[in-house]
């Protein structure tokens, strides 16, 4: 029997359990499990494996056995719109009942990494079929390609356009304090982050690879133009998929070299060194972001609260 996780945008209907809410896997009429009927359409995909750290992760370093041991199975996503038009039988969805939409950045702080993973490729998946309905070459209407193919192929030119994710890089920037000598982190709050919730969120250095440079290279530039100043020690970490709107998120890990805190203002507000121990608001649970800052934390004997 065909499960498929219901979304609108970037929220995911979600239903309410013990430990939060927890994304619905509406069960699919049988009639769509026809053996001819293409993998994906306009508003349903079928979503690929998602695994979770444990596969490449050594036993020392797993933080958590649940969200690191948990695989979430292959299925597919739809949106709310494609799943009324095709007779699908959904939950009550009300504020009032225990069905609600439920926006991903939420969800994301207390879902195990696989099943997180999958929600991020429904919504970019969802969004790139949007996005390419009609050919970038000829503008002619597309179709999806055959026997399931990632791919939205225009019948006229043949032009095939696949999913694409945008590299960017993310970087933790660390130097003693120069009074006390406890390790610092460089923080900064960004105009996106927005001025509605105090105290103020700060995050790390980030921005998207350009053509023609290495990754590396990206975060010497990023971290010149938003701060002016230099890095040494660059070092890769981990990544992670983000659906906003359809990056791959790429963490480092860098030293202060030299310069100036002199701040970007057209991307940032305010950006310092602080202490870890004295921490501003940090991005949640969840985000490269906060899994970088926590990295060095533990490093340093420092438990951050969520």
């Amino acid at each position: 029997m065909a499960h498929a996780f219901v979304l609108s945008g970037d929220t995911v209907l979600c239903r309410q359990m013990p430990d939060g809410w927890w994304p619905w896997q509406i069960e699919l009429p049988s009639s769509r499990n026809n053996s001819d009927e293409p993998g994906y359409h306009v508003g349903h995909v079928t979503l690929h494996e998602s695994l979770s750290p444990h596969h490449w992760l050594s036993n020392s370093t797993a933080d958590n056995e649940d969200a690191q041991t948990f695989t979430a199975q292959a299925t597919t996503a739809m949106t709310y719109d494609y799943a009324v038009a095709h007779g699908v039988t959904l939950p009550i969805i009300a504020e009032s009942s225990d069905s609600v939409f439920v926006p991903y950045r939420q969800l994301m702080t207390h879902l195990p990494v696989a099943l997180s993973d999958q929600i991020s490729q429904a919504i970019q998946l969802l969004g790139w079929q949007a996005d390419t309905r009609f050919c970038s070459r000829c503008a002619s209407p597309t179709v999806h390609a055959n026997q399931g193919e990632r791919a939205m192929v225009c019948p006229v030119c043949r032009l095939r356009q696949y999913p694409r994710v945008q590299p960017c890089v993310i970087t933790a920037i660390t130097r003693p304090n120069p009074v006390t000598g406890e390790l610092q982190i460089l923080l900064a709050h960004h105009h996106r982050h927005g001025q509605q919730k105090l105290p103020p969120m700060y995050g790390l250095i980030a921005g998207f690879v350009e053509v023609g440079e290495s990754l590396e290279h990206a975060v010497v530039r990023e971290v010149a133009e938003e701060v002016h100043i230099s890095v040494s020690d660059i070092r890769y970490v981990s990544s992670q998929p983000w659906p906003f709107p359809s990056n791959l998120m790429l963490g480092f890990r860098a030293s202060y070299a030299d310069g100036d805190i002199i701040i970007q203002e057209e991307e940032l507000s305010h950006a310092d060194f602080f202490d870890l121990s004295n921490l501003p608001r940090i991005p949640p649970k969840g985000s490269i972001a906060r899994d970088l800052i926590d990295q060095i934390a533990t490093e340093q004997g420092v438990l951050l609260l969520d």
